[in-house]
């Protein structure tokens, strides 16, 4: 006999993750697949078929609806937006978010920023070269793309790499790009460690997201000509916004 019956998906939250996040991570694949301007089922009836309350449900979508990426009508419903578009990079070339998104066409400003000094943190002073006593510069920022929070940037390094001037007259979000205009200093390589983590609590405000949700991180050194490690860097990326690949070539062995 069969049924019309819609099915129905019981999300279970495993380990310490709470189950808006696993709630939200099947609404990211519902919203991959349907098309912008269409309206998602009812809120009772999108809970029922994924096995949680209307409480989780609104949870997991507020972060959607922050993000603009869907938009609730009162007493119509919730529609999906256009999704932003991706900005895909190769590893192999440092670039800044401004040059790859300039190459595709794609607007993209600096939010939120905040500038300061402090002592060194954690492994700064040692990969830096720093003296006990020395003080860093600490630039934070919010990088928009079309409007849309899409990564949170550190840079941390000494006050004489970039003297406050050129931080505050013209800076638009990318250190990289200051440095690589520059003469005093040339620029070599970065050491780059990439991991999946989840979102600081303040980290995760400034993107519009939820607590605890997962987002591409890098931590990279960069370096000078001369071997000096002059910039430490924390990025913090939104998944399906940005994609990231490596060219790699087939070893062969004698």
């Amino acid at each position: 006999m069969s049924s019309s019956r819609k099915p129905t998906f019981t999300l279970q939250a495993s380990g310490a993750r709470p189950l808006y996040q696993h709630t939200a991570e099947a609404l990211a694949k519902l919203l991959a697949r349907t098309e912008p301007g269409t309206y998602l089922p009812s809120e009772p009836d999108l809970a029922r078929r994924l096995g949680v309350s209307r409480a989780t449900l609104r949870e997991a979508m507020r972060s959607f609806e922050e993000r603009g990426l869907v938009v609730r009508r009162q007493g119509v419903g919730t529609y999906v937006t256009e999704a932003p578009q991706v900005i895909d990079s190769g590893l192999e070339v440092l670039e800044s978010i401004e040059t790859l998104a300039a190459r595709m066409g794609l607007s993209v400003t600096m939010g939120a920023h905040d500038f300061r000094r402090r002592a060194p943190e954690g492994e700064e002073a040692r990969c830096l070269n720093l003296r006990a006593d020395a003080e860093v510069v600490e630039v934070s920022r919010v990088m928009l793309a079309e409007g849309r929070p899409v990564a949170f940037l550190i840079d941390v390094f000494l006050p004489d790499v970039l003297p406050n001037g050129e931080l505050e007259h013209g800076f638009t979000g990318s250190v990289l790009d200051l440095l690589m205009r520059r003469e005093q200093v040339v620029l070599d390589s970065s050491r780059t460690e990439i991991t999946a983590v989840s979102a600081p609590g303040e980290i995760a405000r400034s993107l519009n997201i939820q607590r605890g949700d997962v987002l591409l991180r890098m931590e990279a050194y960069l370096y000078a000509k001369d071997g000096q490690s002059i910039v430490h860097s924390l990025s913090y990326f939104l998944p399906g916004t940005f994609r990231f690949h490596v060219v790699r070539r087939v070893g062969r062995h004698p």
